[in-house]
Parts: C-alpha cells; sequence; structure tokens
C-alpha cells in the first residue's frame, strides 16, 4: 500500500464524512505556485487554487515572512475587545477598493459562510424587513443562515430559514423556462411576479447574488440583468448584497466580477482567496448595515492579527504584480483554446467564463441534457494526466477552471494540452468508469 493509499484509507476511518467532496484519489504532500505534489512526488498543475483560495499561487515567500513575523510580534489578539493596527489597516484597503461614495465598514470572519451568515442576520435588522430573496444554483455557505440563502441542490436536505424565497438564476444555455430568447426579460418579469405576490417589496430586505454562480455551474448572468436588478432594488429601497467569495479579487480582471457591471452593491462579501491559503472573510457594506446590531456576530478569532497581515499582503501581490490583467489575458487563452476543443467532441455543450473563472458544461450527445459521469471521467482522466479540475454545477456536470491568477502563457496552452487528452481518452471509450465509485465529488 502506497503512502497516499494509506492516508486515504485513514481519513475514511477518522474524518467525518461531513468534509469529504472527492474527485479523484489524491493526498497533497506540498505545493508552489500553480503546482500540486502528491504523498508520492507526482507533481501536477492545478486548475482549482484549491477552490479559488490560492489566488497568488501556493507557498509565496512573501506571505510566509508575514505571517511569521506577525506571529513574532504579536501571534494573537481578539479583535472584539483588543484591536490590532492589521484590522484597520485591511479594513482600509478594502474599502478603497470598493466602489461607492456612500459611508462604509468591514466586518471579518472566518470563511465565506459566517460571512453570509453575517449577511442572513443583519440585512433583515438594517432595513426592518423580514423577506430575503435569493436564487435557484447560489451557493453562500454552510451554516444556518448562509445555507437558508442557497439555493444548491447539495444542501436540498436540509431545512432552514423560512424568509428566503429562491427565484431562477438566468442561464443562457440552460434557461429555467426552457426557451432561450429574452432571458434576460424572463427573469425580470419572474422577480417583478414575485414581488406582486409571495415577497412584496415593502417586506423585502435584501437581494443576495453571485455575480457569477460559481458553485452553480458558473454560470455568467445575461448582460444587462445585474443593471436591471440593481435598478430594481433602488427603486423599492431594497439592499442588493453581492456574493463575491469565489470570484472576487482579482479572478475576472477586476477586484469584483460584479465591476464588469457597472453596479454598487449595498454590501459585499469575500473570502476564500482574501488570506492567500490563511482563513479570514470579510464583508463590506454600508455603515447603517454593518451597525445595525452591535455585538451581534461575534467569533473570538476573528480578524485575528496573522490572517489579516497573510490577507493585506495578499492584496498588495495582486496589484503590484497585476494580476488581474494576468487573469484578463490568460481566460481570454484559455476561452479561445475551449472553444476550438468544444468543435470536436459533441460532449461539450458549452464553454463560459470571464477572466480565469470559467466552466466547461458537458452534456449527453444526443439530448443535450446533463451528463455528470463524462463529466466526473474526464475530471478522473486529467487527474491521471497530471491536470487537477474539479466539477461544479446544480447536475454535476460542469468542469470548472480557476487556476492561481499567476498562471503562464505556457502552462494555459499545457493545462489545454491535458484536458484535449483527457477528452479523447474518454470519447474513444479509454477510461474504466469503475474508478469513478468513490470519486464523483458532488453526486
Amino acid at each position: 500500500m502506497t503512502k497516499t493509499d494509506t492516508i486515504i484509507e485513514r481519513e475514511k476511518k477518522l474524518i467525518s464524512k461531513a468534509l469529504s467532496l472527492r474527485f479523484h484519489p489524491i493526498s497533497v504532500e506540498s505545493a508552489s505556485g500553480t503546482r500540486i505534489i502528491d504523498t508520492e512526488g507526482t507533481s501536477y498543475l492545478d486548475l482549482t487554487a484549491g477552490w479559488a483560495v490560492a489566488n497568488i499561487g501556493y507557498s509565496r515567500e512573501e506571505v510566509a515572512k508575514v505571517i511569521y513575523d506577525q506571529y513574532k510580534k504579536l501571534s494573537f489578539t481578539t479583535q472584539l475587545s483588543a484591536p490590532s493596527e492589521t484590522m484597520t489597516t485591511l479594513a482600509d484597503e478594502l474599502i478603497s477598493i470598493s466602489p461607492g461614495t456612500f459611508e462604509k465598514k468591514v466586518w471579518f470572519g472566518h470563511s465565506g459562510s459566517d460571512a453570509n451568515e453575517f449577511i442572513s442576520k443583519f440585512i433583515p435588522v438594517a432595513a426592518g424587513r423580514s423577506k430575503m430573496i435569493s436564487f435557484f444554483g447560489s451557493y453562500h455557505g454552510q451554516t444556518m443562515g448562509a445555507s437558508s440563502l442557497s439555493g444548491h441542490a447539495a444542501q436540498s436536505m436540509f431545512e432552514g430559514r423560512g424568509n428566503v424565497v429562491k427565484i431562477p438564476y438566468p442561464n443562457e444555455f440552460r434557461p429555467f423556462s426552457g426557451i432561450k430568447e429574452n432571458i434576460k426579460e424572463q427573469a425580470i418579469h419572474f422577480v417583478k411576479e414575485v414581488f406582486a405576490t409571495v415577497c412584496p417589496p415593502g417586506d423585502t430586505a435584501g437581494v443576495i447574488i453571485e455575480a457569477i454562480q460559481s458553485d452553480g455551474g458558473m454560470v455568467l448572468p445575461p448582460e444587462g440583468f445585474l443593471q436591471a436588478l440593481s435598478e430594481i432594488c433602488d427603486q423599492h429601497g431594497i439592499y442588493l448584497i453581492l456574493d463575491e467569495v469565489k470570484v472576487g479579487l482579482g479572478r475576472t480582471g477586476k477586484w469584483f466580477a460584479f465591476e464588469h457591471d457597472n453596479i454598487i452593491p449595498d454590501a459585499i462579501v469575500v473570502g476564500k482567496s482574501l488570506g492567500a491559503g490563511v482563513p479570514i472573510s470579510a464583508v463590506i457594506g454600508r455603515k447603517e448595515i454593518m451597525d445595525a446590531v452591535p455585538a451581534g456576530h461575534m467569533f473570538t478569532a476573528s480578524g485575528n492579527p496573522i490572517s489579516t497581515a497573510a490577507a493585506i499582503e495578499n492584496l498588495s501581490i495582486i496589484k503590484e504584480e497585476n494580476l488581474m490583467s494576468n487573469a484578463t489575458e490568460r481566460g481570454n487563452q484559455f476561452l479561445t483554446g475551449l472553444k476550438e476543443i468544444k468543435k470536436k467532441y459533441n460532449f461539450i455543450g458549452d464553454v463560459r467564463g470571464k477572466g480565469l473563472a470559467i466552466g466547461i458544461e458537458i452534456v449527453e450527445s444526443e439530448s443535450n441534457q446533463p451528463d455528470p459521469l463524462v463529466t466526473a471521467a474526464i475530471c478522473y482522466r486529467s487527474y491521471e494526466l497530471g491536470l487537477l479540475v474539479y466539477t461544479v454545477g446544480i447536475h454535476g456536470n460542469v468542469l470548472e477552471i480557476t487556476p492561481p491568477l499567476i498562471i503562464t502563457e505556457n502552462e494555459v496552452q499545457e493545462a489545454l494540452n491535458l484536458l484535449e487528452a483527457a477528452c479523447e481518452d474518454v470519447a474513444q471509450g479509454d477510461f474504466d468508469y469503475a474508478k469513478l465509485e468513490e470519486y464523483t465529488g458532488w453526486g
């Protein structure tokens, strides 16, 4: 039995399945830049960034030094009662990169889940209204309030709070109505129907949405939808919240994905990549939202000096290395290459994305229906060839490409070559589906 086999078997025995989402039999020993090394010494080009956490790449010396120096100077102070300078410095930086001239404040947490829990709790109080609106396919987190806001199939078995009304996310490839014309108009009409029936505007505190619905399948809304939604929220005095946990902080070529649509939300949720691998999340929002309940959402270790120091350095690297420009250039290279590959394989139904947030939707060739099994096979075969990619989507049939923003032109070409080789092997039947027994991801 290999070292990897031993670790995987011990994990099955010792670790709760509540923490398990597996796509291939890998155990990681180390990582650097865009590469992951498993416990057998095999190197993989990583297109996941650990679920979009490692935006600046893995094991950056600059961040390691900041963490080490900060720990020696001040290993911990509770930001609840005795804050450090790193907390205010990071808050100031986040406010400076977020659009909007209104007065803002910042809340710190550990993950996207507790940040969206803040939204779930504070938005109704700040608005003096009870109801919230979110979208089918959305994924906002695992805590009760965040899970209640989510509309992902993976969370359907859990009972949530009863104040959330879920509506269809406008999907141009797979529209909720089955009709592909006028998707934006269909979605806005649905919003208005909801307001006229089950969720009156006067009772609605906020609408939370992802500018790109990532775990829902890397779905981009049609052009103009976010602007129209923003205008409706403004008309009725409803707070608009953008969840940028996965696609924010440079991934789409701008600090925030919603900036491509020229809107200004009332609150922005960030996490994952904020700490360059160290747990931290944040909400940046209007002062009246952030101060709605003093001492209302506290965690002892939130905003701690280690995490905030790492986040400050992380944002600095994104700016100094022009990683947003690289995300745009390499994203265009990926999309161009993937669309060429799509021409060769009938099971690739759609290629879509913005910057380095890209989805490849896999379908049954004849019916165009989702094909999660072939998706899992391509994912697993890519791993065997030295490429790490994960699957997402409410049907589990979308290959997600979210590599570190430092990925190079040569590495993108390498990734395209490996993806095409994996698709060819699956298309030719050169894959043993029995391997997928424990590795179908969300399935």
